[in-house]
Parts: structure tokens; C-alpha cells; sequence
């Protein structure tokens, strides 16, 4: 591995080191022009999507997991895509009388 190269000042002359000047010269921010203050606004994380997913805890059989996992990186999602193509076949039925829900204390 190569060593990382030394600051050479006559390579990187675009960014000088500031002398007591140019911090006595120096203004904040909010005194720039609206419009050139604007292409400095904050744009952290990703956009917002329409319909984000919601977290949950869910409990599954340890085979279930074992070869959903088999299938590679992503299989959360794929369970996902599995879960709403069965809906929207309509293969999937919810019944009103299942397993009795632990009340919690």
C-alpha cells in the first residue's frame, strides 16, 4: 500500500490557510443574498416517499427464516412483495377468530 502524500501548499492553493485578515473580513451567513443563501439549504437524508414502510415485530418459525435468508440480500423485501401479490390476488383470508392475543401486563 502506497503512503498517503504529504500536503504540498503549491498543489492545494485554492483552500490557504486564514490569517487573522480574513477572519476580521469574515460574515455570517445570514447577511448573503437571499438568493444565493438559498442553494445552501440543508437537504439532509432521502426525499419522502408516498407510502413509507411501517416497522413491526413479527415472529416467524426458524425454517421460514432460514430459507427466506438462503434466497440472498433483500429478503425482507421479498417477503414484503410476497405478502402484497397474495393480497392483491386475493389469496389471502383474515379470520376474525384467531389465536388468542397475550395481554400485556
Amino acid at each position: 500500500m502506497s503512503k498517503k502524500p504529504k500536503f504540498d501548499p503549491a498543489v492545494h492553493d485554492e483552500n490557504p490557510e486564514w490569517t487573522a485578515e480574513d477572519f476580521a473580513k469574515a460574515r455570517p451567513a445570514s447577511e448573503l443574498p437571499p438568493e444565493i443563501l438559498a442553494q445552501f439549504k440543508n437537504k439532509v437524508g432521502r426525499p419522502r416517499i408516498e407510502s413509507p414502510k411501517v416497522p413491526v415485530k413479527l415472529r416467524l418459525d426458524e425454517a421460514v427464516v432460514e430459507a427466506l435468508r438462503a434466497t440472498g440480500p433483500g429478503w425482507q423485501t421479498r417477503i414484503n412483495d410476497m405478502l402484497k401479490a397474495k393480497i392483491s390476488r386475493g389469496k389471502v383470508r383474515f379470520e376474525a377468530d384467531g389465536p388468542a392475543k397475550r395481554k400485556r401486563a
